[in-house]
């Protein structure tokens, strides 16, 4: 994919465990043409890097692109975003006082509807690939409309601009606007299918691109549709993509339509739809019961809390699902977010996790380390790739953002605090450094400050795909 063997060289932070940072100083990081991680070596320079170990590993040190980090500077694996909604992009910031199933009305289904016109949602798609990946955001579950043809643009532009993308055309039969809606069961199983196809011709390996099963949610489809959806699921063996428990209202209407089944987790199970590939986002209302089940189906959670804030869907209990067994990673859910930033939702997870530890859970608390864990790690894991991206690990792939925190100041001589230079990092920082911050107080500096004017370079399996240019 990449075309070209690399070396980086620097310092490196990436997540080890939900709770454990590790922190490479002065390693070089040697990726293949294919964009594999094949060795790792601490303590090698530049000099150490060509002289040694690119001739060792049978490269010719002229046909090698290095990449050498700078004072200030650290490599972090590319963050992962389980949950977003491309079309919405437009709509970031905008949800008035307007709860979950009056936001869809007002704001969603206008704005998706739209985007049936491909020069419109090519302007869309576009900008919102291309902040994402200057994010950070690496790979992204996205979804997109019920139109094929804009759908496969999606696909067709993620693959263009690099970015590691799960594309899911959304199905919707019942509850929905006349003029945006599947006019039947059957049409949204042949349109599924078609974006199937589409992604098969584009990228046959899936190694950039891959479809993904995409419900709206259940009371937006129909029983009939649900059930095709589930063999569709069990045919293809595709990832599979919904929302579960994000509002009270929408738990009332789950009700509601479904008066056989116990709860909203049992819908999906009953049509087939909760296995080890499902990824339910928000999971806000979940009771005992119910996170019983996902865990014996093996199903995954996406965890959006800039948007259970947003439109006041409430508080995920995250230490609970995680100590309970639940694979947890983070999403935008742009637009119900209003950020298309997985720094933000970072920082936003762990802020939401001290609300609910004042109403007396002090152990709900999240850790930065744990929270970027949820954005890296947590994330692969939720969408099915945590053997090769999340972390810098031999044959994993190099999916990394540079991360720069200048330009400040660090200090040459700690017994002389007016010797100082200045740092070699970005123009212009949101986060100020003095010289003095220990590595847990640079990156907690980072996470709760920073934003993508820190992002200096983004890589998706070997390739840069976004840089700020000085």
């Amino acid at each position: 994919m990449s075309g070209k063997q690399r070396v980086f060289i620097g310092d490196f932070v990436h997540c080890k465990t939900l709770d454990t940072l590790e922190i490479l100083e002065d390693t070089a990081i040697f990726v293949d043409e294919e964009g594999v991680i094949v060795a790792i070596e601490r303590g090698c320079d530049l000099k150490k890097a060509e002289e040694i170990s690119i001739p060792r590993l049978g490269w010719v040190k002229e046909d090698v692109m290095v990449r050498v980090a700078r004072k200030g500077q650290f490599f972090f694996p590319g963050f992962v975003d389980t949950h977003i909604h491309a079309p919405q992009y437009p709509n970031v910031g905008i949800f008035g006082k307007s709860t979950l199933l009056d936001w869809l009305t007002t704001y969603t289904f206008p704005m998706e509807s739209s985007l049936k016109d491909l020069a419109r949602a090519r302007s869309v798609y576009t900008r919102c690939i291309k902040r994402t990946l200057s994010h950070g955001t690496t790979t992204a579950a996205y979804y997109a409309t019920i139109h094929v043809a804009t759908t496969n643009l999606l696909s067709d532009l993620c693959l263009a601009n690099g970015q590691r993308a799960f594309v899911g055309r959304c199905c919707l039969d019942s509850l929905s606007p006349d003029w945006y809606i599947d006019e039947s069961p059957a049409q949204a199983i042949k349109d599924t299918r078609a974006t199937i196809e589409h992604i098969a011709n584009i990228d046959p390996s899936n190694k950039l691109i891959t479809p993904i099963l995409t419900p709206r949610f259940a009371p937006g489809c129909s029983t009939e549709l649900m059930t095709q959806l589930g063999a569709l699921h069990k045919e293809t063996n595709l990832p599979f993509q919904t929302h579960i428990s994000e509002n009270k209202g929408e738990l009332d209407l789950v009700k509601e339509l479904f008066p056989n089944s116990p709860n909203y987790t049992s819908v999906y199970d009953s049509h087939g739809l909760l296995t080890p590939k499902t990824i339910l986002a928000h999971a806000i209302h979940l009771d005992e019961s119910e996170v019983d089940l996902i865990i014996k189906r093996q199903s995954k959670v996406s965890h959006c809390p800039c948007s259970n804030s947003s439109i006041t869907s409430g508080t995920c209990k995250v230490r609970w699902l995680l100590e309970k067994g639940v694979e947890v990673g983070l999403g935008t859910d742009v637009s119900g977010g209003y950020s298309p930033s997985i720094l933000e939702a970072a920082r936003q997870a762990s802020l939401v996790s001290r609300h609910i530890a004042m109403s007396g859970d002090d152990k709900a608390k999240l850790s930065i380390e744990e929270v970027l864990y949820l954005a890296t790690r947590g994330g692969a894991n939720v969408v099915g790739l945590e053997q090769k991206i999340g972390g810098f690990e031999v044959g994993m792939e190099w999916d990394a953002q540079l991360i720069g925190l200048g330009p400040n100041y660090w200090s040459e001589d700690e017994g002389n605090p007016e010797c100082v230079k200045a740092l070699e990092g970005v123009e212009e920082s949101p986060v100020d450094m003095f010289g003095w911050e220990n590595w847990e107080e640079r990156i907690a500096k980072w996470v709760f400050n920073g934003d993508d004017r820190n992002t200096l370079a983004v890589w998706v399996k070997g390739r840069l795909v976004h840089e700020i240019r000085k």
